[in-house]
C-alpha cells in the first residue's frame, strides 16, 4: 500500500450507481483536493431494472448477466468523479443484490439482505483498517428509502466503524472514525428543484417523481453539513450517465430518471447529518467541510497506523447518535488512530450495551450489538418501497 494522503473519506452503498446519485459532486469534490476516496460497493447491483431496450437480456430474469455490465459501469463512473479506491465488498460478487423489500430474491443463498451483519462488517473492517478514514459516509436507518441492500449497507457500516475501534477483535491496528454521516437531502431544496423540473422540462420523462420519491428527504433541521457541489455538476452528471443501464439524464445535466421513467432533479447540493463525532468549528449554521475540525495524518505504506499524531478536539458529544437525539459521549472520537472504543456513550445514545451479541443478527432482529458497541441500528426494515427505484 502507498502513503496515503491526510484526509480520507470512506463511503458504503448499496448498488453501482447509489454512489453518483447520493454523493457525486463531494466525491469529486475531495478527490480533486487531493483526499484519498475509498467507495465501498456491497453488491454487483444484479436484481436492477435494465433501462435501454438494446441491453434488456442483461437482467436477471433473462440472461442474469446485468452484474458484471455493471462493474464496467462503475468504473467509468468513477474514472469521471477522479476516483482511484473502489472496492465490492469482499471481492466482486461476495454478495447478491436482494431485489426490493419482500421478494424473493431476499432469501436467495448469497443475498447481502439475509447475510448476518458481522459476516457482511468482516470484510469492511479490513479496509477500515486499511485506509483509516476520518470521514464515513453512508445511509441512514431505512436505508434512504427502504430497500433491505441499502438498510443493511447501514447497518454493515456502521457495525464495521465499531469492529474496527475495537482493539480486541480480528487482526490489525484499531481505527476510530472521528464522525460519522448519513446522507440527507433538504426538503426544501427538493421541492424546489421538482418546481423547476416541472416549469423548464415538463416533458423531459413520461412523469415526474414525487419529492418522498427522493431517499433520505428531511427537513433542514436535521441537516449538518452542505457540501456545494456547483463546481462539480459535470462530473456528477457524467458519472450517472456512465451507469447507463439505470439512469436516464436529461435536462441539460439538470434532470434524471430511473427505471420507472420518473423525472427527479439532480441535486449537486449534497446534505449530510453527522451521527458520531463533532462538528467543526465554524460560523455557520452548517458544516461545508466533512473533514471539519479532523485532525489530518498520513498513513505510512506498510504500518496499517496513522503517520504522526495530533488531534483537532477532544471527545465531544455526538451530534445525535443514530437516532439523531441525545448527547452521547464517543470516547476518543477524533484522536488519529485511537483505540478507544465508542463504549461509554452517554445518556441519549442509541446502542444497548451489555453480553448481546451481534454476530447472529440478521435484518429486521432486535438482537443487541456486542458489548461496547455503538453500532445500535438494528431497528426493523420500513415497510414498503419506491417502485421503480434503482437497485
Amino acid at each position: 500500500m502507498k502513503d496515503l494522503p491526510a484526509r480520507r473519506l470512506l463511503l458504503v452503498h448499496a448498488h453501482p450507481d447509489d454512489e453518483s446519485i447520493n454523493n457525486g459532486a463531494t466525491m469529486a469534490r475531495y478527490a480533486a483536493e487531493g483526499a484519498h476516496v475509498t467507495l465501498v460497493t456491497c453488491t454487483l447491483g444484479e436484481e436492477g431494472e435494465v433501462i435501454p431496450p438494446a441491453l434488456a437480456h442483461l437482467a436477471a430474469d433473462r440472461d442474469d448477466v446485468l452484474g458484471p455490465h455493471r462493474v464496467g459501469e462503475l468504473a467509468a463512473a468513477m474514472k469521471e468523479l477522479g476516483v482511484t479506491d473502489h472496492r465490492f465488498l469482499g471481492g466482486a460478487g461476495r454478495f447478491r443484490d436482494s431485489g426490493m423489500m419482500g421478494t424473493e430474491q431476499n432469501e436467495r443463498p448469497g443475498a447481502f439482505w439475509s447475510t448476518p451483519v458481522d459476516e457482511a462488517a468482516a470484510p469492511l473492517v479490513e479496509v477500515i483498517r486499511e485506509v483509516r478514514p476520518q470521514v464515513l459516509v453512508t445511509y441512514d436507518p431505512d436505508g434512504g428509502y427502504g430497500h433491505p441492500d441499502h438498510i443493511q449497507a447501514h447497518r454493515v457500516a456502521m457495525r464495521a466503524a465499531d469492529l474496527a475501534a475495537d482493539p480486541a477483535y480480528g487482526t490489525g491496528a484499531p481505527h476510530t472514525i472521528a464522525k460519522v454521516y448519513w446522507n440527507r437531502a433538504e426538503r426544501a431544496v427538493v421541492e424546489a428543484a421538482f418546481d423547476r423540473l416541472r416549469t423548464t422540462a415538463p416533458d423531459a420523462f413520461p412523469g415526474i417523481a414525487a419529492v418522498d420519491d427522493v431517499p433520505g428527504v428531511v427537513d433542514g433541521d436535521e441537516i449538518t453539513a452542505e457540501i456545494d457541489g456547483s463546481a462539480y455538476a459535470g462530473a456528477k452528471a457524467a458519472a450517472m450517465r456512465a451507469h447507463a443501464t439505470q439512469i436516464a439524464v436529461d435536462g441539460g445535466d439538470a434532470f434524471f430518471a430511473l427505471s420507472n421513467d420518473l423525472g427527479q432533479p439532480l441535486l449537486t447540493a449534497e446534505c449530510y447529518q453527522l451521527v458520531r463525532g463533532v462538528p467543526g468549528a465554524g460560523g455557520g449554521a452548517r458544516e461545508d467541510d466533512l473533514f471539519a475540525g479532523v485532525a489530518e495524518a498520513g498513513v505510512a505504506a506498510g504500518t496499517g497506523a496513522d503517520a504522526g499524531a495530533g488531534t483537532a478536539a477532544d471527545t465531544g458529544a455526538d451530534a445525535g447518535v443514530e437516532t439523531g437525539v441525545g448527547t452521547g459521549v464517543e470516547t476518543d472520537s477524533v484522536r488519529g488512530g485511537a483505540s478507544g472504543s465508542a463504549s461509554g456513550a452517554g445518556t441519549g445514545s442509541a446502542s444497548v450495551t451489555g453480553s448481546g451479541s451481534a454476530s447472529d443478527a440478521r435484518p429486521g432482529s432486535a438482537s443487541a450489538p456486542a458489548s461496547g458497541s455503538a453500532s445500535g441500528p438494528v431497528d426493523g426494515p420500513a415497510s414498503g418501497s419506491v417502485s421503480g427505484a434503482g437497485a
